[in-house]
C-alpha cells in the first residue's frame, strides 16, 4: 500500500512536472513571439529609414553632379577665353617680331651707310689736313700744340677771373663770420694791460738813505747787487732809486729786500743777506698764491702744486712789455668764448688757452723754445694731450687741431690790443726790414715797402715778367712765406701792385 502510494506520488510528480514544463514552454514561446515581433518591427522601421536616406543621398548626389556640371561649363568657358587671349597675343608677338626684324634690317643698312660716309669723311679730312699742312707749312702735331696752348691761355684767364670772384666771395663771408665771433668774444672780455719795463722805481724817505744804501766804500750796494743780480741806479733824482734788471723776479726780490731794509734802518751786509732770503721766501709764497688765483679764475682744478708755482712765475714774466700771466688769462677767456660760439667745449679751450705760454715761465732757465718747454712741462704733470699739443703748435703755420687755431686767434687778439705790447725802436726797425726782405726774395719783385707799422706790405712787381695770373699767385706765395717765417700779432695785408706804363712821343 505504501509502495502504491509512493508510486502514485512519483507518477503524480512526474505528470505535474511535465504539465509545468509544457506550461513553461508555452509561456516562453509566447514571450519569444513577442520579442521577435518587436525585432521585426524595428527591422522594418530601419529598412524604411534606410530607403529614405538612400533616396536623400541620391537626390544630394544629383544636385552635386548638376553643380559640378555647371562649374565645369564655367571653367571650360574661362579656358576658352584664356586660350583665345593667348592666341591673340601670339599673333601680336609674331607681328611685333616681324616688325622688329624689319627695323633691324633697316638699321643695319643705315649703319653700313654711316660707316661708308665716315670713311669718306676721314678721307676728306686727311686730304684737308694734308692740304692745310702744304698751305700753312705747319704739321698736325705743331698745330695741335699751338691750339692747345691757345685754349690753355683762354682757360687760365677764365679760371683766374672765376677764382678771384670765388675767393673774394668766400673771403668776404669768412671774414664777416670770423669778425662777428671775434668781436663777440672781445666784447665779453675785459682785461687790464700794463707795460712793464726793465726798471723798478723805489721811493726813499730821504736822500740820506742813498748814502746808507751805498754803504762804506760801496759794500752795501755791492752786496745787494751781487745777491740779487740787479743793478741799483742812484742818480740825482731826489728821494728815488731805480732797480734795473731784465728779470722781473730778481727785481721783485731786490724791491722787497730794500723795502725791509729801509723800514728796519739797519743796512749792513749781514742784514742785507737776511732780508734777501726772507724776500725770496715771501716771493715764493706770492708766486704760488698768484698761480692759485689764476687757476681759480680759469676754473681749473686738480693741478700739481709744483705746476701751480710754475704758473705763478708768469706773473713776473713779460713779453714785449705785456705781463704773460695776464696775457694767459685773457687768452683763456677768449678761447673759451670763441669755442662756445663754434660749438666746441669751452672748458677745454679755456684750459688750453691758459696753458699755451706756460713754457715762458722757465724759458730763461731752460734751453729750447718756449713751445717745446711748455709741451714738456704739461706732459710731465700729466695734463691732457690736446692741451700739451696746443702749447707745442700754437705758433705753427698749419696746426693739426682746430683747438690750436682757436687759441692762436685768441693769442693774436690779446697781443694786438692797443697798448698791450710795445716794441723798442731797434726791434721795430728790425721787424720792418725783415718783413721787406721776406718779399724781396721772389723773382720779378722790384720794390717792397712795409707801411702802417708793419700791418701792410706793398709789393711792386715788373709787369713784363709777371702777368695778372702770376701776380695773383705771387701775392698768395708772399703771404704764405710771411706766415711760415715771421712771428707777428694780428695780420699783415699783402698789397701787390702791377702796373704798365707806356710812353710814346708824337714828333
Amino acid at each position: 500500500m505504501f509502495v502504491q502510494i509512493t508510486i502514485a506520488a512519483i507518477i503524480s510528480a512526474a505528470i505535474g512536472g511535465l504539465i509545468g514544463y509544457a506550461a513553461r514552454k508555452r509561456m516562453a514561446k509566447a514571450d519569444a513571439n513577442s520579442i521577435e515581433a518587436q525585432a521585426e518591427k524595428r527591422l522594418a522601421e530601419a529598412h524604411n529609414k534606410e530607403q529614405e536616406l538612400i533616396l536623400k543621398a541620391k537626390e544630394k548626389a544629383l544636385e552635386i553632379i548638376e553643380e559640378a556640371k555647371i562649374e565645369e561649363k564655367k571653367r571650360q568657358a574661362d579656358l576658352d577665353k584664356t586660350r583665345e587671349r593667348i592666341e591673340n597675343r601670339e599673333s601680336l608677338v609674331d607681328t611685333k617680331l616681324q616688325e622688329f626684324e624689319t627695323r633691324k634690317q633697316k638699321l643695319e643698312e643705315k649703319v653700313q651707310e654711316i660707316l661708308s660716309i665716315k670713311e669718306k669723311v676721314e678721307e676728306a679730312r686727311a686730304k684737308s689736313v694734308q692740304r692745310l699742312e702744304e698751305i700753312g707749312k705747319l704739321s698736325q702735331e705743331d698745330a695741335k700744340i699751338e691750339l692747345t696752348q691757345h685754349v690753355e691761355r683762354d682757360a687760365q684767364e677764365d679760371l683766374l677771373h672765376l677764382r678771384i670772384k670765388l675767393d673774394r666771395r668766400n673771403q668776404e663771408d669768412i671774414e664777416r663770420e670770423a669778425k662777428e665771433k671775434v668781436i663777440n668774444a672781445m666784447q665779453r672780455t675785459a682785461c687790464d694791460h700794463s707795460q712793464e719795463t726793465t726798471g723798478t722805481m723805489i721811493e726813499l724817505p730821504s736822500d740820506e738813505m742813498k748814502g746808507r744804501i751805498i754803504g762804506k766804500e760801496g759794500r752795501n750796494i755791492k752786496t745787494i747787487e751781487k745777491m740779487t743780480g740787479c743793478e741799483l741806479i742812484i742818480d740825482e733824482t731826489p728821494n728815488m732809486l731805480v732797480i734795473s734788471s731784465f728779470s722781473p723776479i730778481r727785481r721783485r726780490v731786490c724791491y722787497l729786500a730794500l723795502k725791509k731794509l729801509i723800514t728796519d734802518g739797519r743796512i749792513q751786509p749781514a742784514r742785507i743777506e737776511e732780508f734777501i732770503e726772507e724776500s725770496k721766501k715771501e716771493l715764493a709764497l706770492d708766486i704760488h698764491k698768484a698761480g692759485e688765483e689764476a687757476l681759480h679764475k680759469m676754473g681749473i682744478i686738480g693741478i700739481d702744486p709744483k705746476l701751480v708755482s710754475i704758473v705763478g712765475r708768469l706773473k713776473y714774466r713779460t713779453s714785449y712789455g705785456q705781463n704773460v700771466l695776464n696775457h694767459s688769462i685773457e687768452v683763456g677767456y677768449l678761447s673759451g668764448l670763441m669755442a662756445e660760439e663754434l660749438g666746441m667745449n669751452p672748458a677745454k679751450a679755456r684750459k688750453a688757452g691758459f696753458f699755451h705760454d706756460i713754457g715762458k715761465a722757465i724759458d730763461h732757465e731752460t734751453q729750447g723754445a718756449h713751445t717745446e718747454i711748455g709741451h714738456t712741462i704739461l706732459k710731465k704733470f700729466n695734463i691732457d694731450e690736446e692741451t700739451a699739443e696746443v702749447a707745442l703748435t700754437h705758433h705753427d703755420t698749419n696746426p693739426p687741431l682746430l683747438l690750436t687755431k682757436v687759441v692762436m686767434a685768441a693769442d693774436a687778439i690779446s697781443a694786438s690790443r692797443v697798448g698791450a705790447r710795445r716794441d723798442t725802436f731797434e726791434q721795430y726797425v728790425a721787424r720792418l726790414e725783415e718783413l721787406e726782405d721776406t718779399a724781396k726774395d721772389f723773382p720779378g719783385v722790384e720794390r717792397v715797402y712795409a707801411i702802417q707799422a708793419g700791418r701792410e706790405i706793398r709789393v711792386f712787381v715788373n709787369p713784363t715778367q709777371i702777368d695778372d695770373y702770376q701776380a695773383y699767385n705771387l701775392a698768395k706765395d708772399i703771404a704764405r712765406k710771411i706766415e711760415s717765417q715771421l712771428q707777428y700779432p694780428g695780420e699783415i695785408k699783402v698789397h701787390l701792385i702791377r702796373e704798365s706804363k707806356i710812353i710814346e712821343y708824337a714828333r
